[in-house]
Order: structure tokens, then C-alpha cells, then sequence
């Protein structure tokens, strides 16, 4: 039996798994989806890690999956790991906060590029960026979306280096805040890996819940 710890992205709900977790459990395995209040000034990526490690409640190991700024939270969680996995992710390098990555990686020139392309202005639209593909029976089951504090984005992150651990990236095809490009290159500059690309935008879990398994069942052994 394998137990999935689900980190989530930006405003940390837990429910943004809620597609994904039977389709874990079917086969025996365990999924932990963590939710952590980042609308919460008071919190940040040491809180996050924290939040993370107690819900693991001393399992041992787990199989952590990070979604997008849960890349940030993944190497500071003080578990015993089977395996990593990030999911259209922010990964980071030691010292560098989530605000950095950004311009670090060119992130932000790389999502406009999509953008015009695609004929848009420079408004941002969390609709078109995020849930452009999301199932329209899964739309209405979606929780109030969390507005992120800004505490974390200016906070480094505090690891020297990565767990020896089996370690994966899975990047969706048609995400459109980090687009599959970018993803990527990031992860072959920084972790020195070649993706897993499948279909499906940023919110993959909701997305393309069904092919996310797939992916996290197989890599997870």
C-alpha cells in the first residue's frame, strides 16, 4: 500500500484533490489531501511544511506530490519519502523564494507569450488560465477560491538539497500558467529530469483527474 501526501498549489485547499483521491484509493492505496490556509497572513513556508509533516501523522514513506507553489513547500516537509512528484510545479533551488521564481525561470514572460498569442490582453483571467478544461459537471463542486497571503512569496526556501528519492515531473499539456514548454526546461535545468507531459491545463487533478492517477500510480511503484 502506497500513501499519497497531496500538497496543494496556491490557497492550499484540500478539496482541489477531491477528483483525484478515489481514484487513488481504489487499489488499497492511502491519499492524504492537506489543506493549509494560505489566505492566512500569519502562515508561511515553514507553517506550510509543518501543516504538511503533521498531516503525514508519522507514516512512513509517503509518496509527497506537489502541486504548482506546492513545489515550494515539497523539500522543507521533514518526511520519510518513497517518492516525489511534482505536478505542474514550481520547482525551486535552495535559497530562492516563491517571488523570485518567477523572473528566475521566466515564468511570467512565458505565460504572456500564451497570451497574445491567443489574442488577450494583459488582464490576468483566472478563468481562462485555470478552468478553461475543468469539467463542467466538476465546476459547480469547486470550493470559494483562497486569495494567497503574501507572507510566503517573499520567504526563501530553506533545503540544501534534494531528497534521494525516486523523483518525477508531471506537466500538463495545456496549462496556461506555466506553459508545458516552460515546465520543461525548468525541470531539465534544475533537477536534471525529462517530464511526463499529459493532457490536461493547470488544475490537472480537476482536469484530467482519471490520467493524473494513471501517472501517480504508476511512477509511485
Amino acid at each position: 500500500m502506497v500513501a499519497f501526501l497531496l500538497v496543494p498549489g496556491a490557497g492550499g485547499d484540500a478539496t482541489y484533490w477531491s477528483e483525484l483521491v478515489p481514484r487513488l484509493t481504489t487499489g488499497g492505496h492511502e491519499a492524504i489531501a492537506v489543506d493549509i490556509a494560505e489566505d492566512n497572513p500569519a502562515l508561511g513556508l515553514p507553517e506550510y511544511a509543518t501543516i504538511v509533516s503533521n498531516a503525514a501523522d508519522g507514516r512512513r514513506e509517503v509518496v509527497l506530490v506537489a502541486q504548482s507553489m506546492g513545489g515550494f513547500t515539497a523539500p522543507m516537509v521533514p518526511v520519510d519519502l518513497r517518492a516525489l512528484i511534482f505536478v505542474n510545479a514550481m520547482i525551486p533551488v535552495p535559497g530562492e523564494t516563491p517571488g523570485e521564481w518567477f523572473a528566475a525561470t521566466g515564468a511570467s514572460q512565458a505565460r504572456r507569450e500564451i497570451e497574445q498569442a491567443a489574442g488577450r490582453g494583459p488582464d490576468f483571467d483566472a478563468e481562462w488560465s485555470f478552468l478553461h478544461d475543468v469539467p463542467a459537471d466538476v465546476l459547480p463542486r469547486l470550493a470559494p477560491s483562497r486569495e494567497p497571503a503574501d507572507t510566503p512569496f517573499g520567504q526563501p526556501c530553506t533545503f540544501t538539497a534534494w531528497p534521494d528519492v525516486p523523483t518525477h515531473v508531471v506537466v500538463g499539456r495545456d496549462d496556461r500558467f506555466f506553459p508545458a514548454d516552460l515546465q520543461v526546461r525548468v525541470a531539465r535545468e534544475r533537477l536534471g529530469l525529462e517530464p511526463r507531459v499529459v493532457p490536461g491545463g493547470h488544475l490537472l487533478a480537476l482536469a484530467n483527474a482519471a490520467g493524473l492517477a494513471a501517472v501517480l500510480l504508476d511512477t509511485a511503484g
